[in-house]
């Protein structure tokens, strides 16, 4: 599962609810289709790794997957039944936090409607809406054939 390896100095503030809309990694950059989160939420560690699992479970290991979120916020807790001070609680798991319009997963190397379907499978893990989306290309190609 994915984690940091070390984090330095202190257990961190349990993160604010999350507002705005993401700045970065809104659009498909190293595949051809992507997952785009639609709300925003914290996702698990384990989250992340079903959706992982689902998607290449259904692509029988073809084609190349991207995971573009990475959980480095931990969540921590105190035991059950224990008083109160005694300072903070160990890191029980942690926690990707996803603003909507993030890109979550990215496929490519495999035919459209095979990565639809993988990606879908990975949004019913997920504890937010997703919507399935594809890569911009980049220039104007359909203006220049209009001139010519």
């Amino acid at each position: 599962m994915l984690m940091p390896k070390r984090t330095k100095y202190r257990k961190t503030f349990r993160p604010r609810k999350v507002r705005g809309k993401a700045q970065r990694g809104s659009s498909v950059a190293f595949g051809e289709y992507g997952l785009q989160a639609l709300e925003p939420a914290w996702i698990s560690a384990r989250q992340i790794e079903s959706g992982r699992r689902a998607i290449t479970n259904y692509l029988k290991r073809g084609g190349k997957v991207w995971i573009r979120i990475f959980p480095d916020r931990a969540i921590t807790q105190k035991p059950a039944e224990t008083r109160m001070g005694s300072g903070k609680g160990a890191p029980e798991y942690w926690v990707a936090v996803v603003k909507p319009g993030r890109i979550i997963f990215e496929v490519s190397g495999v035919p459209e409607d095979s990565a639809e379907q993988a990606l879908r499978r990975a949004a019913m893990k997920m504890p937010i809406k997703c919507k399935f989306v594809k890569k911009v290309e980049v220039g104007g190609s359909s203006d220049e054939e209009d001139e010519a």
